[in-house]
């Protein structure tokens, strides 16, 4: 094995797995991730522990789900006290640096874990626009100009907005990161290191550069199955309802719901320009046989399933599953897909094991498999909210009309807060169980891989149900340690 390998992780926000052809998209290629899949493991069924940044992206630094570190919220960042991963690299010896969106650390004690900071988020530069460790490799002017539309969105319908941009590449915002990685590289490629280049992307306002836009035009995009009446049945949760009242887009023009696919996917492509560009500059610098590279999402987005666009909190796989390709050349076997259960929490104890650096008994992420020696597990988990009162359909009913992302918004912080929901995933079953007294779900995934219609009263999977709420009391019991969360 090498000594003291590199850990390059790549995450981008809000891209669900399905949106690459490697997890069976059927229009949307992603060449650098499927050269990176070629390189190393492909997780099938690869799963957020929250679908909601903050809450993902703190349980994947730190191994542990959110009802224990307890950044249960978009409101609650890493806890000053967290074990996490930049510790234990930066006391390993290792140059630390980020690239890209941050919305996880906040203390200046784990502001200087890092040697590189150099932060960009949705709307661009942050208000100084400074960094640490490594100038910004294009004018601060231009890329302000090359952000303007995202701070003043076109809105097509009360639900969402889409653009196009015609700013460089290099300065919109998957350009300007994917060139600042290689100038990290380029300056600290020889010492070991420790990156985490976070796109936004393809997380809203959906902008796209319009060459990438252009690549999905309404005849090359396919639209997800949709059930009439999906919404309208006693099955269907109060939460899902609420939701789909909010972002339901059958009354939007088809044009509409066809533009902002192809910003989406417009954008998912970009970023994986984005990974061949930093793929590239690793092989040039002699970097890649001593670079563990990891790509994944912290979440996914509706993109059209059940008839909406962006997420919430709920646990269709369209905003639970991710993608995750873990490689590392002449030490992990290429071209391999691993079909069990994984999470986003079982990434840092894979990279510490791999390093040779002792896993913190606080982390709950068991190494994965197809990489250390970890058996294949057959349950995947998820979970949201911070245990706040449930926001009802009379709640919504108060606000004014038409919903959409006004509501969306309005309501944002008491939608984040409200209940402790859990999730499991099997290969064949997806459970959801709300312990403030909404219905429960259950989705057949194998007759109804889109999970349209939700089975949990069907007293032929009675048997069913009891083996999955015995998976999560075991998760559970397993896992907690859970703090108070400030509501809202």
């Amino acid at each position: 094995m090498a000594e003291r390998p590199n850990v390059l992780v790549i995450m981008s926000d809000q891209m669900k797995a399905t949106a690459s052809h490697l997890y069976g998209n059927p229009f949307c290629e992603t060449p650098s991730l499927g050269r990176l899949a070629d390189e190393g493991v492909l997780y099938e069924h690869a799963f957020t522990p929250h679908p909601l940044c903050v809450p993902a992206r703190v349980s994947l630094w730190t191994s542990q789900y959110p009802h224990s570190h307890g950044a249960r919220r978009n409101q609650t960042l890493m806890p000053g006290d967290a074990v996490h991963a930049f510790k234990l690299w930066q006391d390993a010896g290792y140059h630390t640096g980020l690239v890209g969106k941050n919305h996880c650390f906040e203390t200046a004690e784990d502001l200087a874990r890092f040697d590189v900071w150099c932060e960009v988020g949705h709307g661009g530069l942050p208000a100084s626009g400074e960094t640490k460790g490594l100038p910004w490799w294009r004018p601060l002017e231009a890329i302000q100009v090359a952000h303007a539309v995202r701070r003043e969105m076109p809105q097509q319908s009360p639900r969402f907005g889409y653009a196009t941009n015609d700013a460089p590449l290099a300065d919109q915002v998957t350009g300007l990161l994917a060139g600042q990685a290689v100038r990290y590289l380029e300056r600290y490629g020889d010492r070991p290191f420790a990156l985490w280049v976070s796109f936004p992307d393809p997380h809203e306002p959906w902008v796209a550069p319009r060459s990438y836009a252009e690549m999905f035009p309404p005849e090359v995009i396919q639209l997800p199955p949709w059930r009439e009446g999906e919404f309208a049945g006693p099955e269907v949760p109060e939460r899902n309802r609420v939701l789909h009242a909010i972002l339901g887009m059958e009354e939007d023009a088809p044009q509409d719901v066809y533009g902002v696919m192809a910003a989406y996917y417009g954008m998912t492509r970009f970023v994986d320009d984005g990974v061949g560009q930093i793929l590239s500059a690793l092989e040039a610098l002699g970097l890649r046989e001593n670079t563990i590279v990891v790509f994944c999402a912290d979440h996914g987005d509706f993109m059209g399933e059940h008839r909406m666009a962006c997420k919430g909190g709920v646990f269709y796989d369209c905003l639970t599953r991710v993608p995750l390709i873990v490689a590392w050349p002449g030490e992990i076997a290429g071209r391999r897909v691993e079909r069990s259960m994984v999470n986003l929490v079982d990434i840092v104890p894979t990279l510490l094991a791999l390093q040779g650096l002792e896993v913190p008994r606080s982390m709950h992420g068991s190494g994965l498999p197809s990489i250390v020696d970890a058996a294949p597990r057959e349950a995947a988990f998820s979970e949201y909210g911070a245990g706040g009162p449930p926001f009802t359909m009379a709640d919504l009913e108060k606000l004014p009309r038409p919903y959409g992302r006004r509501a969306l918004m309005t309501s944002l912080q008491w939608r984040e807060a409200e209940g402790r929901r859990k999730m499991v995933r099997t290969r064949n079953w997806k459970y959801v169980h709300d312990p403030l007294g909404d219905q429960d779900e259950l989705y057949d995934l194998v007759n109804d891989p889109w999970e349209l219609t939700n089975v949990v009263g069907d007293a032929a999977h009675h048997d069913v149900v009891a083996a999955l709420q015995r998976r999560l009391m075991d998760w559970s019991i397993t896992t907690e340690d859970a703090r108070p969360v400030p509501l809202p």
